[in-house]
């Protein structure tokens, strides 16, 4: 299976995420949006993409998503504005689902870029000073505060002024501990993939 796909599976997930994440959820007591379930596999994917390809496919891989996220919000915009069949009454609901989807995807692109953008830059900074060793460093490491960044920005766009700051607060903490406690427990799999889209690319190189 070519890195390609992870690719294309990047972008599925950010895509989704940013419609998911208009509902709050409840998960062991933390109050989290619903795309805690997928967006956090997006580091993985940029650190695994950043580790087989280098520094500058991993970039371009985040502004390729940001780009395909515009996309997706003007086709929603579009879809809403446009006049409802006579027999179809759902316009309501689709509005509720979808309404906020323009807000939380610019809350989405802006945390998406500062953060993915910083994770990019410090996954190689340590891979650097690791000397290309020690992988489980530079994942953990550079996504622990680009998480940081992603979850403060998201909330704070995507939320203020909706809730009440006591909520906002929980929110940020929540979803903050979830996506290290990710971070940490995607490690293995970091090495999978690297293992798995690095033989692949040597035995492509190969032929």
């Amino acid at each position: 299976m070519n890195i390609q796909v992870l690719k294309y599976l990047f972008i599925t997930t950010l895509l989704l995420s940013n419609i998911l994440a208009s509902k709050i959820v409840v998960l062991g007591g933390f109050l989290l949006p619903a795309a805690i379930i997928l967006y956090p596999l997006t580091f993985l994917m940029t650190d695994v993409v950043g580790e087989i390809e280098g520094k500058k496919s991993a970039r371009d891989l985040v502004m390729a998503g940001f780009y395909m996220s515009l996309v997706m919000v003007v086709s929603i915009v579009v879809a809403r504005v446009l006049p409802p069949a006579s027999f179809w009454h759902h316009q309501e609901a689709f509005e509720t689902v979808l309404g906020a989807t323009p807000r939380i995807v610019m809350a989405s692109m802006i945390a998406y870029l500062a953060s993915q953008f910083h994770d990019v830059w410090a996954f190689h900074w340590w891979r650097g000073k690791t000397g290309g060793r020690h992988l489980w460093i530079r994942n953990i490491a550079s996504t622990v505060l680009s998480q940081g960044i992603d979850t403060v920005l998201f909330i704070l766009i995507a939320f203020g002024g909706l809730y009440a700051w006591p909520a906002i607060a929980v929110m940020i903490g929540s979803q903050y501990l979830v996506k290290v406690g990710i971070a940490i427990f995607d490690t293995p799999f970091c090495y999978l993939l690297v293992r798995y889209y690095g033989n692949d690319r040597k035995q492509v190189q190969g032929t």
